[in-house]
């Protein structure tokens, strides 16, 4: 597999270097993950350098680990290229599926780092919460147990937890400052069931004011949303998912967890895995349907995901997250001119979709039904958007001797 990024002579000259029993496996992990031939060679002759610095200073494959890269990297650092170091991590990761080295263990003297491991495998095992949820969460929690070290866990009092909150939400948006709440009381709760909390602090965590109809719903009109999608015309990938969210409005994870089996190209439908284990089928309009067939032909890589949309860089993995939807419809929007848009991420599209809907006259019903919405209160918010139809509700002002 090495001779599939340098020559045969080249490849003889890797496999007989101290790592070289390696070399091959790694190449194919390379391969898989559509690197390009330069990149490979770069990363295979870095660790045939890498084997020979070991051999010299008296080690083996079975002694790397994080703290020999490191010092490698620091002494042979004009030997390296950009990207050795992410190289050669990911060498390290191999080995350690194999057996060959030790698994990555936190340092005995982190007691922070063991905490939030501990915590983060009891989110994911016994919560079962998404690894982006546990993401969303990860800042957080980080933080707050970085201010409060875990000798001062015990002594911990809701006055403590108030003054933490109100200090940090002052520092983020409303719904940012939900998102905290939530991360509070879930760390709370395990602090507590592991014993390190003396009493249970997730009721001292207060609800974060957010008022449902407080604002209107941010959008685009109908000519800046035609904008945007013209300015990623000239690029597949980002084009067929602006189009998805704003012909179908599609939410951003709804964009990363598609799938190829969720398209019927057949019958022009679309399967959309919505909310909990909720599954939406919509009717596929031609331009969206021309530009998800115009990526998946010409432009997506070959990859084992079965996802829609992959990075449009090597390694080729599905999106990590929703906001890499809404890095590409905030790089659209600059794109397009549109210098000042009420917000930048990939909601502004789905909302956009909704006022459009209601100034051709659509109703609420049929705006709730396309956006798939559970509930009518949750599109009600789009009434205030709907200013012809609120002045036929207003009363006329009272003036003075006027009879009514």
């Amino acid at each position: 597999m090495i001779e599939h990024f340098v020559s045969e002579q080249e490849a003889r000259v890797l496999r007989a270097s101290p790592l070289g029993a390696h070399l091959d496996t790694f190449a194919a992990e390379l391969v898989k993950g559509g690197y390009r031939r330069f990149t490979g060679q770069i990363r295979l002759r870095v660790l045939k350098d890498l084997g020979s610095w070991l051999a010299a200073s008296g080690r083996g494959v079975s002694d790397l680990g994080e703290p020999l890269v490191t010092a490698y990297l620091k002494e042979r650092r004009r030997k390296c290229r950009h990207g050795s170091r992410r190289g050669l991590h990911a060498f390290l990761e191999l080995l350690r599926r194999v057996d060959v080295i030790a698994p990555a263990v936190v340092a005995e003297g982190s007691a922070a780092d063991q905490l939030r491991l501990r915590y983060e495998t009891y989110l994911q095992r016994e919560r079962g919460l998404a690894p982006v949820t546990i993401e969303g969460y990860r800042p957080f929690v980080h933080r707050f147990l970085d201010e409060h070290p875990r000798a001062s866990l015990h002594a911990l009092g809701s006055a403590d937890v108030s003054r933490f909150l109100l200090q940090c939400a002052g520092e983020m948006s409303r719904a940012r400052a939900k998102l905290l709440a939530t991360a509070l009381r879930s760390l709370f709760r395990f602090l507590f069931r592991e014993e390190l909390t003396s009493v249970d602090l997730t009721p001292a965590v207060l609800s974060v004011a957010n008022w449902r109809y407080s604002s209107v719903p941010r959008h685009l009109d109908t000519s800046q949303v035609e904008r945007v999608i013209a300015a990623v015309s000239s690029e597949p990938r980002d084009h067929a998912i602006v189009l998805l969210l704003a012909r179908l409005g599609l939410r951003a994870l709804e964009i990363v967890m598609l799938e190829l089996s969720d398209i019927d190209w057949r019958i022009a439908e679309i399967t959309v895995p919505g909310k909990g284990a909720v599954r939406d089928r919509l009717p596929l309009p031609s331009d969206v349907g021309q530009a998800l067939a115009t990526y998946l032909r010409d432009v997506r890589p070959r990859s084992s995901s079965r996802r829609v949309f992959l990075c449009a860089r090597a390694p080729y993995h599905a999106f990590s997250g929703s906001s890499v939807v809404s890095t590409v419809v905030a790089r659209a929007l600059r794109r397009a001119g549109i210098d000042d848009p009420p917000s930048h991420g990939a909601h502004l599209l789905r909302h956009s979709l909704a006022t459009t809907l209601l100034k051709v006259g659509a109703s609420m019903s049929e705006i709730g039904e396309v956006l798939r919405h559970r509930s009518p209160t949750t599109t009600e918010i789009y009434a205030k958007v709907d200013l012809t139809g609120l002045r036929t509700l207003a009363q006329s002002w009272p003036v003075l001797g006027e009879t009514r």
